[in-house]
């Protein structure tokens, strides 16, 4: 392509993001509707108003709201601090829940775009919300053992009568007082979610059993912190001989772990 199609190109962008710019005073603020979708495609609102002489834009706590409605709730240090590291790449910052730049008249549009681009990037941590939220989990049930000094191997195969092998998250081995124990965590403990758990269990059950040892004791950690445990889940684990243990209530099962 030669130059003036490149030009082309560029006014193209241009035209398009103009006109797809839309305006509207609201009280103080002003309220301006992008032509950027989000994910359940409506239009991106950012909004502005100044403050101690400066202009302030925020999406008004939109999209941190919308990914906590999805399941992925940043609250939790290291969810905050994931969050963080997507936004400091664009000068943009995180301020009571509203994502938030300060601009002047000599930078308004750069900073403008600087937070249509954190807006986007953070609304597309959706995508990868399960697999996020089940790698926090892990790593706070694992902090949860070092906290305590219980010791334990982690992602450990076992293989299973069937011939398959399967990890489990947490394996304590036996101690001069307690059999070994299975540690699962759960990161979003639905009936679904803990089949394919329970058949592992199982398998790996059959094919360890000793008639002249204590059976190994297997308990689930079940994350609480964005909904609450469904009671079929908790029953689906106890008729496997399964311990369920609530999150919000896992230091009650400090000592039968670290026995």
């Amino acid at each position: 392509m030669n130059r003036q199609e490149c030009q082309r190109l560029v006014d193209a962008y241009v035209e398009w993001l103009r006109h797809g710019l839309r305006a509207e005073s609201i009280g103080e603020a002003c309220e301006l509707t992008t032509p950027f979708l989000d994910r359940h495609n409506d239009h991106i609102q950012v909004y502005a108003e100044r403050r101690n002489g400066t202009i302030v834009l925020s999406d008004d706590g939109y999209m941190l709201a919308d990914l906590a409605a999805g399941g992925l709730a940043l609250e939790t240090p290291k969810r905050k601090t994931a969050l963080q590291s997507v936004l400091n790449g664009f000068g943009v910052r995180e301020r009571e829940g509203r994502l938030e730049v300060e601009a002047t008249p000599a930078n308004l549009g750069q900073r403008l775009h600087s937070l249509m681009q954190a807006t986007l990037a953070v609304g597309d941590l959706h995508v990868m919300a399960q697999a996020h939220t089940a790698t926090f989990f892990f790593e706070d049930v694992r902090a949860f053992l070092d906290q305590h000094e219980i010791r334990y191997n982690e992602r450990v195969k076992l293989a299973g009568r069937s011939g398959f092998d399967h990890t489990v998250d947490f394996l304590i081995p036996k101690s001069h007082t307690r059999p070994e124990r299975i540690l699962e965590a759960v990161a979003t403990p639905r009936r679904a979610n803990i089949e394919g758990y329970l058949f592992a269990l199982n398998d790996t059950r059959e094919a360890r059993s000793d008639p002249a040892k204590p059976a190994a004791e297997a308990y689930a950690f079940l994350n609480d912190q964005e909904q609450p445990i469904a009671p079929e889940v908790s029953e689906a684990l106890r008729a496997y001989q399964v311990t369920p243990i609530p999150w919000a209530h896992r230091d009650q099962f400090t000592q039968a772990l670290a026995g």
